[in-house]
């Protein structure tokens, strides 16, 4: 089986990003997502099959789920339908969504449930994640007592750097900057109790806003995909954090993993992932959408 990189349509190319092939149409954009899969900043040489598929149907659901809390940036959820582009179906059926062209906002709004991933990295050299202060002594993995909303730059190139609630205001201005916060942290609560029911723990999230015409702040991008969140089974979740250990990731991190365990410096071009390392991810990526979604790819 074999996956599909870069995505060519007769149509306009907007940008190609680490994953997604972007095409203009009508000042709409035609997001539709590879199999291609980054980590560490670098696009990996490897494909993961299907992965596309999952991340653009996940990404639909979610966005459905929580339509009533803040408007989308979606027009169509199944373009391959629409008559303009029904002559390319096979190449993006499952894998694209028609959105609006908005203006966007040019920082990332994470959102962390639980003490992992660089916020880890972080609090052991400081005590704190973005300045927000924290206890001494909590262990990796340890939930928060109320989620942290902790911003960063985004970067089409290179690391996202973290920013202070403070930072960010001089970046997007004091009212946007926190609706923005409102709004992500309870997106993040709608969504963690969605999962929670399903057996999953999200760990921490990411998301992305707009601005329509009339200054509205709308959600854009993806939400609550493998490549945009931490997943973690609840009954694994118990299991290895009794025991000081990561529980296993059903995300971008099983890959991230293999990779800090291997030879590769992070500093060169990506080895090829092997056959088996491509495999479980996929199948965990699979999982994961099934799990949630409660149907088959």
């Amino acid at each position: 089986m074999e996956g599909i990189g870069n995505i060519d349509l007769p149509l306009k190319l907007f940008k190609r990003g680490k994953v997604r092939d972007v095409f203009e149409k009508d000042n709409q954009l035609l997001i539709v997502s590879t199999d291609r899969i980054s980590a560490y900043d670098y696009v990996l040489p490897s494909l993961i099959p299907d992965k596309g598929k999952v991340l653009n149907q996940l990404a639909a659901f979610w966005f459905k789920y929580t339509k009533n809390l803040i408007p989308n940036h979606i027009v169509c959820d199944e373009p391959e339908q629409l008559e303009e582009f029904k002559s390319f179906a096979p190449i993006i059926e499952k894998r694209a969504i028609l959105t609006r062209k908005l203006e966007t906002y040019p920082i990332e709004a994470i959102v962390r449930g639980y003490l992992a991933g660089s916020g880890w990295k972080t609090y052991q050299k400081s005590n704190e994640i973005c300045g927000i202060k924290l206890p001494a002594g909590l262990a990796f993995a340890d939930q928060f007592p109320e989620p942290l909303f902790t911003p960063t730059t985004k970067a089409e190139d290179g690391h996202d750097e973290n920013l202070t609630f403070e930072q960010m205001v001089n970046i997007v201005g004091k009212t946007d900057a926190e609706k923005i916060r409102d709004l992500s942290i309870t997106l993040y609560k709608k969504a963690r109790e969605y999962a929670y029911e399903k057996g999953v723990i999200i760990a921490d999230t990411k998301f992305e806003f707009g601005k329509d015409e009339n200054g509205n702040i709308i959600l854009i991008d993806e939400i609550f995909t493998p490549d945009s969140s931490r997943f973690w089974k609840v009954d694994e979740y118990v299991h290895w954090h009794s025991r000081g250990k990561e529980p296993p990731a059903f995300d971008k991190q099983f890959v991230r993993n293999y990779l800090s365990q291997s030879s590769w410096d992070k500093n060169s071009p990506p080895p090829q992932l092997p056959n088996d390392i491509i495999a479980k991810t996929r199948e965990k990526y699979l999982e994961i959408y099934e799990i949630l979604t409660g149907s088959q790819l």
